[in-house]
């Protein structure tokens, strides 16, 4: 009696430790298979961080010189002081659609003109006319932009009433603009030119000048949201002109930004960024 007591204590002991031993290795299978399955999953998620980081190695990154004093084209917004703008919107899209980054310097306008054909920087946007003077030196992309020059004086103001009442005024501008060439070359009014057009605007306001000719979008802008109400534009649309996006002679870029434009007007989104700064999408004109 005691043996058997015996041989079932121990078999019932020998029983526990199979089941010990099966348990633990179960339990070691599961973490095995747990431990190999996040292995795996890690594995993916590296690999797509490796894809993405080989991605942005490959990415070009170009140079672009811009203004921050033209509204509604490229200006530092008051309560984020960030650099914004249609100018700064497009421009960012482009690269997102042509595969490429860029890095913004911000300069005076006069000095992105002078800038680009030395080839210091390797794009400039800053809502700057196509002229044949300018393409001497710059090479640019497809108009995206339609403008024109119109004159504006303080209100009240009857002594000016277009362009053909300037002679002998002093009409303020920016410096090399094409309202300024236009000023000396289609006008005899002193022409006083400003670094920044903002400093235009106020010597109007201020009287220390007589009237004011720029860029119809800035100065329609301007007069409506900084001046209150104060300023006035007068006279017809002088000289139709276009923007387009400035490059060093022979650039490559220039046909890569083309082709992204084309395929941001394609897809809509270049009326989006139209409509969010100008308040409606382009006529078909301002398009081709």
């Amino acid at each position: 009696m005691k043996k058997f007591f015996m041989f079932s204590l121990l078999a019932m002991f020998l029983f526990i430790i199979a089941a010990c031993g099966a348990e633990n290795n179960l339990e070691e299978e599961t973490a095995g298979e747990e431990e190999a399955a996040e292995e795996t999953e890690n594995g993916a998620g590296n690999e797509e961080e490796a894809e993405e980081a080989a991605e942005d190695e490959e990415k070009p990154t170009y140079s672009v010189a811009t203004d921050n004093n033209y509204v509604p084209f490229e200006f530092i917004d008051q309560e984020t002081d960030k650099l914004i703008g249609f100018d700064i919107d497009l421009i960012n899209a482009i690269a997102d659609e042509a595969g490429f980054d860029i890095e913004i310097e911000q300069m005076e306008f006069s000095g992105i003109v002078s800038a680009i054909p030395s080839g210091r920087f390797d794009i400039g946007i800053a809502g700057m006319t196509i002229t044949e003077e300018r393409e001497e030196n710059i090479d640019f992309s497809q108009p995206y932009y339609d403008a024109g020059l119109i004159l504006a004086v303080l209100d009240g103001n009857e002594e000016i009433s277009s362009i053909d009442d300037v002679d002998g005024m002093t009409v303020a501008t920016r410096v090399g603009s094409t309202s300024e060439d236009y000023l000396q070359e289609n006008t005899d009014a002193n022409v006083e030119a400003f670094p920044e057009i903002t400093e235009a605007y106020r010597s109007v306001l201020t009287e220390r000048t007589d009237a004011v000719l720029y860029d119809k979008p800035n100065v329609e802008y301007y007069a409506e949201t900084e001046a209150g109400g104060e300023l006035v534009t007068v006279g017809d649309l002088l000289q139709g002109e276009q923007y387009g996006i400035a490059f060093p002679k022979d650039s490559e870029l220039r046909d890569e930004v083309d082709e992204a434009i084309d395929s941001l007007k394609e897809s809509g989104k270049f009326d989006e960024i139209y409509t969010k700064w100008f308040g409606e999408a382009p006529d078909d004109s301002e398009e081709e």
